[in-house]
């Protein structure tokens, strides 16, 4: 049975800054030139805005955004933690709050200085200690030797490998498919430069088994998103992307990128709660989509997605993307703007935007008619993900 929420509401603007390693402006810059990009996208003013919606992570508050872009009164603003995992919960919480009443043309966005300011890729280290939980977890790990992302994910790549045979190779294959449809995109950071399989084993190591190519880039960036009822979505200018579902969800002992006290490290229960939502909110199934956007912050991490959600079995997923299902012309066209990995690496905001591409018939590498496309957050951390239809 469909939810409350399922198809109650539309992403109906997009809108971003370029994408970069240096701006040279402020992350309050980027944040209002990627949100007026949006409601303009959208046929709408800024004024028209009631509401905002971001991460916890987020360095500019939502009353300067609203004062610079001359928005006036907000009834809806709320914010999402988790890093990465917030991207999809943005446009949850944005559809769940104008399904409520509360707010009626809604802005998701997120803007960094990611690679010329604060780079999330050095974890803990170098960090001013403090006295929050967060930290007090970390400890556990940081004299050990643990202390980015890439060693974070490493552990559980390793266990990965060690129960279902995968290879570093099964991770390159994610890698080499991103940068191809990278090398199409003209907004892309790599477009123009695919890589082969060859080059990622080549690539040198980070953390083993994670090589360079296993790792997302650090960007500098905006990404905003519009959202309103779906009815109101009929009279603007673009196809709608309707939200058919979109969940959120943390697993049983959850830890920030460092869950390995549970009986098994080798998937992601948190993303199968999440897909266990999206199939039951829209009444869709996994065979139904024509399309997926996958966060690959690191490309182990891809694997167990596609189990999780259903496309494959446990342990099946290596031989999944190496049929070529990933592809184009496959039975699942997988981050057809190049991924996090390619594209660009907006906490996985610009995902969403080409999911939205998809459903208008817009992206640079239209895999045909899309008319349900599947969006996962950040892994490794409590997540999100969405549907959109046509």
């Amino acid at each position: 049975m469909n939810a409350p929420i399922s198809n109650a509401t539309a992403i109906v603007g997009i809108g971003a800054t370029e994408f970069s390693k240096e701006s040279g402006r402020s992350e309050l810059q980027l944040g209002c030139e990627a949100v007026l990009a949006a409601v303009t996208d959208a046929g709408l003013k800024p004024s028209d805005v009631d509401g905002l919606v971001t991460f916890t992570a987020e360095s500019s508050s939502e009353i300067h955004i609203a004062r610079n872009l001359g928005m006036g009164d907000l009834s809806y603003f709320g914010r999402v933690g988790y890093g990465g995992g917030a991207a999809c919960g943005t446009i949850a919480h944005a559809a769940a709050a104008i399904t409520a009443g509360l707010a009626d043309v809604v802005v998701a966005w997120r803007s960094f200085n990611e690679r010329s300011g604060e780079r999330y890729g050095l974890g803990q280290a170098n960090r001013p200690m403090d006295t929050n939980a967060d930290r007090a977890a970390y400890s556990w790990m940081t004299p050990y030797g643990l202390s980015t992302p890439a060693q974070w994910v490493a552990m559980f790549a390793r266990r990965y490998m060690h129960e279902y045979g995968a290879t570093s190779e099964d991770f390159g294959r994610v890698s080499v498919v991103d940068r191809k449809h990278a090398a199409t995109n003209p907004k892309a950071h790599f477009y123009g430069r695919p890589i082969t399989l060859e080059e990622h084993q080549a690539s040198r190591w980070i953390a083993e088994p994670l090589h360079l190519l296993d790792c997302c880039q650090e960007t500098d960036g905006g990404q905003a998103l519009v959202l309103v009822s779906a009815e109101r979505a009929k009279d603007l200018p673009h196809k709608p992307a309707y939200v058919a579902a979109a969940a959120q969800g943390s697993g049983d002992d959850q830890h920030m990128m460092t869950s390995y006290y549970r009986p098994s490290i080798s998937g992601i229960p948190e993303m199968g709660l999440v897909g266990d939502q999206l199939w039951a909110q829209s009444g869709l199934k996994p065979s139904d989509m024509q399309a997926a956007i996958l966060y690959d912050h690191f490309t182990p991490f891809v694997l167990p997605q596609l189990e999780e959600l259903g496309f494959c079995g446990r342990g099946e997923a290596a031989a999944f993307i190496a049929d070529g299902n990933l592809e184009l012309d496959g039975s699942l066209p997988t981050n057809t703007h190049g991924g996090q990995l390619g594209e660009a690496y907006l906490h996985g905001m610009n995902g969403i935007a080409e999911a939205v591409r998809l459903v208008r018939g817009e992206s640079v590498n239209q895999p045909g008619q899309v008319d349900n496309v599947v969006v996962t957050a950040g892994t490794g951390v409590p997540t999100s993900g969405v549907v959109l239809s046509a």
